[in-house]
């Protein structure tokens, strides 16, 4: 681990501009297929090769790519080779790689391809140890090769809306988020051979703490100007006892099947941590793949004007009625000429019409009809294509990546240790005073 070294280390990274970017796959199973589809919707994106160690992927992902391009792809791994994602790093073809492979390859294979004078961009999370983090982090500065988590919940059409309104001020200052990833997953026990399940599901056996908080994090992280003005101090967290997985495998599988021959769960069902941060701001993150209940990301945001909260879109604000929008101001709950902030407003459609993302203004239409979880996988590739044939820095830059992924490592040392506070690590080395904010640009 370096945590001295002083490449280049501007932040965030620009690298030079680009006519047409040529893509790798290393991993192109159901999320990995999902990103090859978006990709070749693209204009200016060619993808050259992909890699699968998994026959019937490699064959499904050449024929997409053959029905949208004419064209036949080099393929890797189709033989079962484990190694074969580092012969497709070797072609001097490929300008980025996507990284849809398990959690713990993610950082491995994101340092090998910037070695190998690739751009890389992993699916979540980036990393799953603190020393991955770092590598990330030396290993970018030191190629001027970008390394970008693919949080897609950055895209999101409400998240970027929620992004705009905090850049206007309509919360006043922010005090306070919440983050979450509530998404009931016990149907991957159900993946024994291949798939998430086959090795996700000893994560929750082994390990402790929150194992999946960028979908969450991310968004709320943006709007606090997180590794952008401020930072993350220290993290406290706890967990609820281990119990749904056992009592899934029990009723599901026979006695005799390997998850019922695990002994102990180790990851409790619920994971609730709180983030202080250096400005003295609060946020609060859950996770919970296990419990019978309705999805649920929270993004919640309480400014000193009002909050907005998600799953439902909710918001509430402290205004004289002729300081709003004229826009809002029918739609609002209102008093004695005010907003009314003891009720919510779910009636979002009059914020989205006036405090819309520039982004999602321009292309939200085509991408909702042709990407993923609503549109922000389009929306998400859509932008990484423009900052990479513009020259642009990435909206998420490695410093993202590595801060967001360590919440893992370090909400399960804060559990195993009676829930004692855990540092961040500096990965920026000082840089988030200096770097800018976001900015709502016109797209």
């Amino acid at each position: 681990m370096n945590t001295t070294q002083e490449t280049n280390t501007s932040a965030p990274l620009v690298a030079p501009a680009m006519d047409e970017v040529r893509w790798g796959f290393i991993g192109v199973g159901g999320r990995g297929h999902g990103h090859l589809k978006t990709l070749l919707q693209m204009q200016n994106a060619r993808v050259v090769a992909v890699c699968d160690n998994f026959e019937p992927n490699v064959e499904r992902a050449a024929t997409t790519i053959r029905e949208k391009t004419e064209k036949d792809p080099t393929t890797y791994g189709s033989d079962g080779d484990d190694d074969a994602w580092k012969r497709l790093l070797e072609r001097d073809d490929i300008d980025a790689v996507v990284i849809s492979t398990a959690w713990q390859q993610h950082a491995i294979m994101g340092i090998e391809a910037m070695k190998a004078g690739k751009h890389a961009f992993l699916e979540v999370p980036a990393a799953t140890t603190i020393d991955e983090c770092w590598q990330m982090v030396d290993t970018s500065e030191a190629t001027g090769k970008h390394c970008m988590m693919l949080e897609n919940c950055n895209y999101g059409r409400e998240e970027l809306m929620l992004l705009n309104m905090v850049k206007q001020g309509l919360f006043g200052e922010i005090l306070h988020a919440e983050a979450a990833y509530i998404h009931e997953l016990r149907g991957q026990l159900f993946d024994v051979e291949h798939g998430c399940g086959s090795w996700r599901t000893y994560r929750l056996a082994e390990q402790q703490g929150n194992l999946y908080p960028t979908h969450g994090v991310g968004p709320v992280a943006h709007c606090l100007d997180v590794n952008r003005g401020d930072y993350f101090d220290h993290i406290v967290s706890m967990s609820s006892p281990a119990r749904g997985r056992g009592l899934y495998a029990r009723e599901k599988f026979a006695p005799d099947h390997q998850w019922n021959q695990i002994k102990e769960w180790r990851c409790g069902d619920v994971n609730t941590s709180i983030i202080k941060l250096m400005s003295g701001k609060t946020m609060m993150v859950q996770w919970d793949e296990t419990s019978p209940r309705p999805y649920s990301r929270h993004n919640y945001i309480q400014g000193t004007r009002g909050a907005f909260g998600g799953f439902p879109n909710r918001i509430a604000l402290d205004y004289a009625l002729e300081d709003l929008p004229e826009g809002v101001r029918a739609s609002t709950p209102k008093k004695d000429g005010r907003t009314n902030y003891h009720e919510w407003d779910n009636h979002l459609e009059p914020w989205f019409y006036t405090y819309d993302h520039p982004m999602w203004r321009k292309v939200g239409k085509i991408a909702e009809e042709h990407g993923g979880h609503g549109g922000m996988d389009y929306i998400m590739f859509w932008r990484v294509q423009q900052c990479l044939l513009e020259g642009k820095p990435m909206d998420q830059s490695v410093y993202d990546g590595a801060l967001w992924s360590s919440i893992t490592p370090l909400s399960q040392q804060s559990v195993d240790n009676g829930s004692a506070p855990q540092k961040f690590p500096d990965f920026t080395r000082g840089k988030w005073k200096t770097t800018a904010p976001l900015e709502i640009n016109e797209f």
